[in-house]
Parts: structure tokens; sequence; C-alpha cells
């Protein structure tokens, strides 16, 4: 069990020697120390709190919460991007708070592409039937000609492969969605590089949800929603009515200022059904 900051804080203030308001730190290690003999109570009415042995305290936090500097355990959990490591260095304890330490997101492409990372310069090229795993993204750069392609499904993003042909005006570099606890990362990411964004999902309800919903509203005129030209005719051929029937609109149609998603969501509601991205990979589309 951890100590909370707010009392770390009144601790660390009455080893200063400070006296502060009983009210104010208001915790069952309090009422210890106290019961304890190293805080004492003082007053009638308005209570406060004063310490009576500072090496007293030392020992008992060092004992009960190895704890052996309260300012560098207070700094430590104020820290954005605290590490494991620090939370042992200042309590024995990596657990304490939820610590992301696998932050980052995959990438794959199909012809190599040169990036920046950490001021170095390195080569995306993955071997087919691997991928590329992003870590510092913070410091990932790319030259500004390569669109960001974002695949909504596993199986599209193992095989861009089978879907050159849908990208062949553009110099793709392809970021998958999933694991979805990654996508905050690469929002962050999307947010901070001049790149333009492509969407790359289902031809349904909810993809056109989560491109609007996790994409659009953070990239703004960035980002864009890839259709294919025959989308009709995949639609009718391949298309899902029970995906239709089963989904809701998760969305406002009168804030999308995207003519071609327009388009679509009106060809979603007249054919009453959804596709799956995953038929691209396989049907090469009339283009």
């Amino acid at each position: 069990m951890k100590v909370p900051v707010h009392i770390a804080e009144k601790l660390l203030r009455l080893s200063h020697g400070e006296s502060i308001p009983s009210s104010s730190a208001k915790h069952f290690l309090i009422d210890d120390l106290v019961l304890e003999g190293i805080i004492e109570r003082k007053g009638r009415i308005q209570k406060s709190l004063m310490l009576s042995d500072k090496k007293a305290l030392h020992t008992y936090l060092q004992n009960n919460y190895s704890i052996n500097s309260l300012q560098r355990y207070i700094d430590v959990f104020k820290k954005e991007g605290v590490t494991r490591s620090e939370l042992v260095a200042v309590s024995a304890e990596s657990k304490l708070i939820g610590v992301r330490t696998f932050k980052g997101f995959l990438v794959n492409c199909y012809f190599p592409i040169q990036a920046t990372l950490n001021g170095n310069q390195i080569i995306l090229n993955p071997v087919v039937g691997t991928f590329q795993f992003i870590y510092e993204f913070e410091k990932f750069i790319l030259p500004q000609d390569i669109t960001l392609v974002g695949i909504e499904n596993p199986e599209n993003f193992r095989h861009i492969d089978n879907q050159k042909y849908l990208f062949s005006d553009i110099k793709p570099l392809f970021i998958s969605r999933y694991p979805q606890n990654q996508s905050k990362d690469l929002i962050k990411w999307l947010q901070f590089i001049p790149n333009s964004y492509l969407h790359f999902g289902d031809y349904d309800f909810a993809g056109i949800g989560i491109y609007l919903n996790e994409f659009k509203k953070h990239l703004g005129n960035k980002a864009s929603f890839y259709i294919p030209q025959n989308i009709d005719k995949l639609i009718v051929d391949y298309g899902n009515r029970k995906r239709y029937n089963d989904q809701r609109i998760n969305f406002e149609v009168d804030l999308i200022d995207e003519g071609n998603l327009l388009t679509l969501i009106d060809t979603i509601h007249k054919l009453r059904k959804g596709l799956d991205q995953e038929i691209l990979i396989h049907i090469k589309s009339e283009q």
C-alpha cells in the first residue's frame, strides 16, 4: 500500500518543524503515527498536528513503506513519465502506480522508407511476416511526402503487399490501430507531425465512427477516409446486411465535411449493408 502524495506532503511539512491543522491530514497513517507517539495532536477545538520525533518518523516510513526520503517520494509521484525503476528507488515497489512501460505503435511498409529516430537515420523495411515497433515515437520523424495509412484490422495490416494496388498514387507507411491501448500514443504522434493521415477501415457505421471519433476530431483537415472507387459494387457483392441492421450511428452526420464520406453513408443506407475491409486483400478494385 502506498502513502498518498498529499499525506506525504503533510509529513514533509511536519518534518520541517511546521504545525498543520489535524483536519487537513485525515488518514489512517496519521492516526497510527499518533498512536505510536511519533506525531502529537494538540488543541481542544481546532486540533493541530506536530512532529514529536523526526528520527522515529524516518524509521517508521523506512520499515513500513521503504521510504527513505519523503521529498524524493513526492517528486517521483508527481513526475510525468515515471519509470518502474524510479518507483523501486523511492518505495521498493514498482507497481504502486500504473506505469506504461510499453508505449508506441506498430508500423509496416512494402518499400524501404528512410526516417529519423532520436536524431539518427533509420530505414523502415520489415521482412514479410514481421512488423517494426516504434517505442520512442516522440522523436520519430518521417519525410513529409509519406502518407500515414491507419489500418483498422490486423489482417489488412499483415497483408499490405496484397493491397498495393489501392495506394499506387501515394507513398504509404502503414500504422496499426491495434493493440488498441496504444492508440493514444498514435494520436499524439499524428498530431505532432505534419504528414497527412489516411484512414483505412471498415465500410460500415462502426468503421466510420472509429475514424471520426478517434482520429478526425484530433487531426482535422490532415485526416481523410479511404474509399475505393467501386465501393458500391463491393458492398453489393460482398456486403453484410446483419452488420447494417445491428449497428447504430454514433457520430453527427451534419458535422461531416467530407463529400465522399457523406456519399458512402448514403450508399450504406441505400444498400442496407456494411463491408469489412478484409475483402480488399483478395478482391482488386476496378480503379
